[in-house]
């Protein structure tokens, strides 16, 4: 399959011949599960404190005679503790139990749980060539929620790695015909439930993933256009090319990136 080259300008170049890595077939089943195991080995554990809800003293005789005993006062056999006595009656409150107030929880979180999952390395890479190849079904993408311009897919001329500033990469982006992908990735929602307490208060769409050939001075002038990834081909994983699982994402390869793609036989 060959792509057009196109100029920051939107004026055709030439066109390149794709290599194999974008005629893999498309497996959803496979791109979620490398997607879920990365996003797994980057969990951070959390867990209660051990001790949390057992710093209280408990210790109440159930035996006769026995100060500070609970011994035939009908009461049930609740840990508890001594708030304050009067003689050799006691105020208690029930402590340390699930069921009481300032007790442990039945079954907390634990900190040493293991989040990681592992994933066979030809499984991942094959996984990397499926969402490779998704990127170019100019369906798949559509499908997804991208706003794809009249001649996607098609691949960028290399001039544009060379771009400084942050205002040329959106006039790039905008002739390209993405002024409407651009837009709809700068909205943002707010979050419904208690997650908008949490520190995740707004919701944002996924916008376009530009793939260069190598670190380059658009990396960073890319970086701060909401919505939008800049990533050296190396650097490609499944959760980039299918953000959520789901295959598709509108993406602009650089043709050093499809070159270097081919040459050095990456994610093969």
């Amino acid at each position: 399959m060959e792509l057009k080259i196109y100029s920051v300008k939107n004026e055709q170049k030439s066109t390149l011949k794709l290599p194999e890595q974008f005629s893999e077939v498309i497996r959803p089943d496979l791109i979620k599960r490398a997607v879920l195991a990365q996003q797994n080995n980057t969990r951070q554990p959390y867990g209660a404190h051990p001790r949390a809800g057992k710093r209280h003293s408990t210790k109440l005789s159930r035996r006769r005679r026995n100060y500070k005993g609970s011994y035939g006062l009908g009461i049930s056999r609740v840990p508890r503790k001594v708030l304050s006595r009067h003689g050799t009656r006691m105020k208690w409150v029930g402590a340390m139990a699930p069921g009481t107030v300032g007790g442990r929880r039945a079954n907390p979180p634990k900190s040493d749980k293991i989040w990681a999952q592992k994933i066979n390395k030809k499984e991942k890479r094959k996984a990397i060539r499926s969402a490779i190849t998704a990127t170019i079904n100019k369906e798949v993408v559509e499908k997804r929620g991208h706003v794809a311009p009249n001649h996607y897919p098609f691949i960028i001329e290399e001039s544009f790695e060379k771009i400084t500033k942050t205002k040329d990469v959106v006039s790039a982006l905008n002739a390209l015909g993405l002024e409407n992908e651009l837009s709809r990735a700068d909205n943002k929602t707010i979050r419904s439930g208690h997650g908008k307490f949490r520190g995740r208060k707004y919701k944002k769409s996924k916008g376009p993933l530009i793939v260069v050939s190598d670190k380059c001075s658009a990396s960073k002038a890319a970086k701060n256009i909401p919505g939008v990834d800049i990533i050296p081909v190396k650097s490609l994983n499944a959760e980039l090319l299918a953000p959520g699982c789901v295959p598709g994402r509108l993406t602009i390869w650089t043709e050093g990136a499809v070159k270097a793609l081919e040459k050095e036989k990456l994610f093969m």
